[in-house]
């Protein structure tokens, strides 16, 4: 366990970026917190703080699949995803496959929990509770589906949809990976993937639910503010 606490996390906007890349530098952002700990282990007199950052980007249409993935929850073939101008990444973070794509908002939180608590299962209700917060100031009851991760509409009924899905991945308690907000997306990119591997449930928008454009900056705005309430942090640029 460290023995210097903090709960600073330095936020980081990402613009659009491509997945890779981004993945590459969330890796690097871990790398660097794994080499604190071990310094601190082998130097416990001297030890130094890890570091916590929120980052935020906007991905060029792309499909990932997790670890525990299957494969076959992608309908699309190579020829279809050149013409719908998409790309597909197997990535190390748990859960299935889902979709990235312009008018929506991911977050990676790369946090070291042993700042905040040392419990995966209470990260992610933590991360959903950030969402359910957000999408409630438009309006909308988020809610938690038993055994499914993510924030969803209407759990328990026949148009039970996901307006939020999330994935992450934890190294000696640093994760990496997040949450991905369908704000305004292009909803027609879902019909290509089974989402999460759930085919008897459908994924939604804001902007599908409020039947209008959302303000996308306004509601990034809104999912800091939830962040640092709930991870009781303190958000610096």
């Amino acid at each position: 366990m460290n023995s210097i606490i903090n709960k600073k996390v330095k936020f980081q906007e990402l613009g659009t970026k491509d997945y890779q890349p981004t993945w590459d530098y969330q890796e690097e952002l871990l790398k660097k917190n794994l080499d604190t700990k071990i310094y601190n282990r082998e130097n416990p007199d001297n030890q130094k703080a890890t570091e916590n950052f929120l980052l935020f980007v906007e991905h060029p249409h792309v499909y990932t699949l997790g670890k525990s993935g299957h494969e076959e929850n992608l309908l699309a073939n190579e020829a279809k995803l050149k013409e719908i101008n998409a790309t597909y990444v197997k990535v190390n973070r748990g859960g299935d496959i889902t979709y990235h794509g312009f008018g929506q908002i991911v977050g990676y939180p790369i946090l070291d929990l042993e700042n905040f608590y040392t419990d995966i299962h209470r990260y992610m209700r933590d991360l959903e509770e950030v969402i359910i917060r957000t999408i409630a100031e438009y309006g909308l009851k988020g809610e938690r589906s038993s055994g499914e991760t993510g924030v969803w509409l209407d759990v328990g009924k026949p148009y039970a949809r996901k307006i939020c899905a999330m994935g992450v991945k934890a190294s000696r308690w640093v994760t990496i990976h997040g949450f991905a907000l369908n704000v305004n997306t292009d909803m027609r990119y879902f019909e290509y993937i089974i989402p999460c591997g759930i085919a008897d449930k459908q994924v939604t928008s804001l902007k599908r639910e409020l039947e209008q454009e959302v303000d996308y900056e306004e509601v990034k705005q809104k999912i800091k503010k939830h962040f640092v309430d709930v991870f009781g942090c303190e958000l610096i640029s």
